[in-house]
């Protein structure tokens, strides 16, 4: 399935990284990939058209930090996004080092936590993931911090510019072993947000549909107490999300939503089969139009599951297996707009290793890109896309914070296989509104403002 092709990075020297976001950092319109340097700098690399070179000014870069995750979103509702920088110096519990909130102001990076009035608020808990979320639909985001040993964080903007943290007024201020997070329209409208843990249960807060959350995941099914959550993705199921759970050295589940409203676990052996896992990513690399499922493991080999006649089976994952690779996060996105999806593997935490991308072998695939904004113009992180094309519907959420320490592309990405046509797109937003895009043409990236 995928090709090396590492080379394409350039002073790609070995080094301690983890987390991955995408998104547009330097504001030109084009995404690019952010790691995050653990005791280094952290990275912003970008496509210059031949290759992908460090684009990191000093601020991003924070050399000497530990960053471990990484996501983005627009907090205050200027049309650009916010980079949180989630650093840590320990295993859990208090931590020395405080995270950034990073927002850009002509060509000036400041720190809103470092500012007198947010310094208090600052997270000091060693925390694992980030997500983002519109809880309200007011197309301002808040930050969502999972911590392992402290409570769950959700830090919006406040009148005048503060930051508060919103997370005991909405319901989402559990005290939790904290690793991955998930946010997005699961149950309903409005955005969901499932935290998976390592020290007991996880959790799963259902949006009563005023932006306040209610505790479900025992009832829903997903508990799954005694295992330890690192990696989830979403992933369509019977025109509903389903979500992907990888556990450290623990069966990985496939959480398939049932018509109750509840979750059974479906995984096959060969998928729940236990391993060192870190990200999981679901997308569709080969543009058959299913997407496949992408388990990031560390010190042994990767895997790769797609759908094939009805079943989930393993597919062979080529270059990307990196049997000795000590993965710690990945992305996906289409950094050379051909319409083909790029992978990104982080190295480190054991030993220090270079980073790893890979494309998959072209297969002559349709395929179309749709990028919903918000209001004020920034990506509408939480969005959920609709394609119908050849008889069937796909669907995909914008990601605003995958699984372990990493966000994906804000973009739904749809392969099509062979079909030259499609029907018609429909695009829902945080706040309910629809719009619907009539027969669009293929092989094209549409960016989409909000109605």
């Amino acid at each position: 399935m995928f090709i090396g092709c590492s080379n394409l990075i350039a002073s790609n020297l070995p080094a301690l990284h983890y987390g991955v976001a995408v998104a547009d950092i330097d504001g030109d319109g084009a995404d690019e990939l952010v790691i995050a340097g653990h005791g280094g700098p952290n990275r912003v690399l970008k496509w210059d058209g031949h290759r992908l070179i460090d684009i990191a000014e000093p601020a991003l870069a924070d050399d000497g930090r530990r960053a471990i995750g990484l996501a983005c979103g627009d907090i205050d509702g200027d049309g650009r996004e916010e980079l949180y920088i989630l650093n840590s110096d320990g295993f859990s519990g208090p931590k020395q080092v405080v995270d950034r909130l990073l927002a850009c102001f002509g060509r000036r990076w400041i720190d809103l936590f470092a500012l007198p009035e947010n310094f208090a608020v600052a997270n000091r808990f060693a925390g694992r993931s980030i997500a983002v979320i519109d809880r309200t639909g007011t197309g301002r985001y808040g930050f969502i911090v999972a911590n392992y040993g402290g409570p769950m964080r959700l830090y919006e903007m406040g009148p005048r510019g503060r930051i508060l943290d919103m997370a005991d007024e909405c319901g989402l201020d559990a005290l939790t072993g904290g690793r991955s997070l998930l946010a997005a329209p699961i149950l309903g409208g409005r955005p969901d947000v499932f935290a998976g843990n390592e020290i007991g249960p996880n959790l799963f807060f259902h949006n009563r549909g005023d932006g306040n959350f209610t505790e479900l995941a025992e009832t829903l099914g997903l508990a799954d107490p005694t295992q330890a959550a690192r990696g989830v993705a979403l992933i369509q199921g019977e025109e509903r999300f389903d979500i992907v759970l990888g556990n450290w050295e623990g069966p990985h589940r496939l959480f398939q939503q049932t018509a109750g409203g509840g979750f059974a676990d479906v995984a096959p052996p060969e998928m729940a089969q236990p391993s060192r896992v870190r990200t999981v990513i679901a997308a569709d690399f080969d543009n058959d139009g299913y997407e496949e499922i992408f388990f990031n493991n560390m010190g042994e080999p990767n895997r790769l599951f797609g759908w094939r006649d009805e079943r989930w089976v393993a597919l062979e994952i080529g270059d990307a297996a990196l049997p000795h690779g000590y993965g710690t996060g990945a992305a996906v996105a289409d950094l050379d707009g051909d319409g083909q999806l790029e992978l990104l593997i982080a190295h480190g935490e054991q030993a220090p290793q270079p980073l790893s991308l890979f494309m998959a072998e072209p297969r002559g695939h349709h395929w179309l890109r749709i990028r919903p904004l918000t209001q004020a113009g920034a990506p509408a992180r939480g969005a959920v896309v609709r394609l119908w094309a050849d008889g069937r519907m796909q669907m995909r959420s914008i990601c605003a914070g995958s699984g372990y320490l990493c966000q994906m592309e804000p973009v739904a990405h749809f392969g099509l296989g062979h079909a030259r046509k499609v029907e018609k797109v429909e695009i829902t937003w945080p706040d309910g509104t629809t719009l619907r895009l009539d027969r669009p043409e293929p092989c094209q990236v549409l960016t989409v403002p909000h109605p």
